[in-house]
């Protein structure tokens, strides 16, 4: 379920059941603002999720009905959104697979710790492990062939149709290597196991993920961004997510070969950016938001949304100056007052607000409170 006004799952008002599609069809220049408009349609831009526990949830200020936070114990599927040419292309002859013609960037912010895949490793990396460990090179185009961006993309077709003896047989063989084989690398004789135990010794999707792209182990308030057509895995952890207005993807590892995409689609589609594991994070900054200074931004290298994170001992307090375009609004963690447009409303762990253009925003905390506040202007 989404908090935003995604046709698919939509958040609801808490004391109506309107869903917020509606609500913002009804009132879309008090609520989104003629900029939000103008430069977007007459929708909510962004789709924030929590993926842990399932929510309850709390126009000018409408309580919402929705979330999820999302919580993973096994790996998400292996995946790309794509971008928006193409996300037009496949909506046009499917729009039952593909319900809308728009990108998905996305954002994963990490509320504890949280394992990903994400993009894919730089070349020299890669090219170590193809140079040292001999099961790999039945993936190569051609022998001693230096690995480049095109290169690449073979490997991951060639990975991506092997039979399902072909793979189970090299993660066999790589198992069996030493460590020192890896190198700086020596991480994947540690997830391989993990990968075969929630899928199989199979999966395609655990040699793709372990030997092309990078790996990243996280921690609360870490954050990445995830550009479209990108590839990532989401493995374990507790994650706030934000992205961009769609419900477009193509699977194609880490789940059965019977539900995977068209790998020619996907493999076509892959680019190359990030490109190493420090070009995927994203990282914060202070808010111009805040006026108490306790509000940090993430602000992806895209124009549909920003995420800010609000976090308050107890008994302090934050004001987050009017945002001109929608925004959304919820708590991962403690309790205390919200104050919106006059009007006082309690505040806590998995309540959710709509929040319309032009709105200030205040908070008190009662305990500990961190509030995550998607949006867009």
């Amino acid at each position: 379920m989404w908090m935003g006004d995604y046709p698919i799952l939509p958040a609801k008002g808490l004391k109506s059941g309107e869903e917020l599609h509606k609500i913002v069809d009804d009132n879309k220049e008090q609520l989104l603002g003629k900029t939000c408009i103008d430069k977007f349609g007459g929708v909510v831009p962004f789709l924030p999720k929590v993926h842990v526990i399932q929510y309850g949830i709390k126009c000018i200020l409408v309580q919402l009905i929705v979330t999820q936070i999302l919580s993973i114990s096994k790996a998400l599927p292996l995946q790309i959104h794509p971008n928006k040419e193409l996300s037009a292309q496949l909506h046009k002859k499917d729009p039952e697979k593909f319900p809308d013609s728009n990108h998905k960037p996305e954002i994963a912010i990490a509320l504890g710790p949280f394992e990903v895949f994400a993009g894919f490793k730089d070349n020299n990396d890669i090219q170590a492990l193809f140079s040292a460990l001999p099961p790999l090179e039945r993936f190569l185009p051609q022998k001693d062939v230096n690995i480049d961006n095109e290169v690449l993309k073979q490997i991951c077709y060639k990975i991506l149709t092997a039979s399902d003896e072909e793979i189970m047989t090299t993660q066999v063989e790589l198992a069996k290597l030493p460590k020192e084989k890896y190198g700086k690398q020596a991480y994947i004789l540690d997830l391989l196991p993990r990968l075969q135990e929630q899928y199989s010794k199979e999966d395609p999707g655990n040699l793709v993920a372990l030997i092309t792209m990078n790996f990243l182990s996280l921690s609360a308030g870490d954050a990445i961004c995830v550009p479209a057509d990108a590839p990532h895995a989401y493995l374990s952890g507790d994650i706030v997510e934000c992205m961009a207005r769609s419900n477009n993807v193509l699977n194609t590892g880490f789940c059965p070969r019977a539900d995977a995409d068209s790998i020619e689609l996907f493999t076509s589609a892959l680019t190359f950016s990030p490109h190493n594991a420090e070009e995927v994070k994203l990282r914060t900054s202070k808010s111009e938001k805040s006026i108490n200074g306790k509000t940090s931004v993430y602000a992806p290298p895209m124009s549909e949304f920003n995420m800010l994170k609000t976090s308050l001992q107890d008994g302090e307090k934050e004001t987050i100056r009017a945002i001109g375009g929608p925004s959304v609004l919820f708590a991962t963690r403690g309790s205390g007052k919200l104050v919106a447009d006059g009007n006082m409303h309690d505040i806590e762990e998995g309540y959710i607000f709509f929040v319309g253009q032009g709105v200030e925003v205040s908070y008190e905390a009662s305990s500990e409170l961190d509030v995550y506040q998607a949006y867009a202007e």
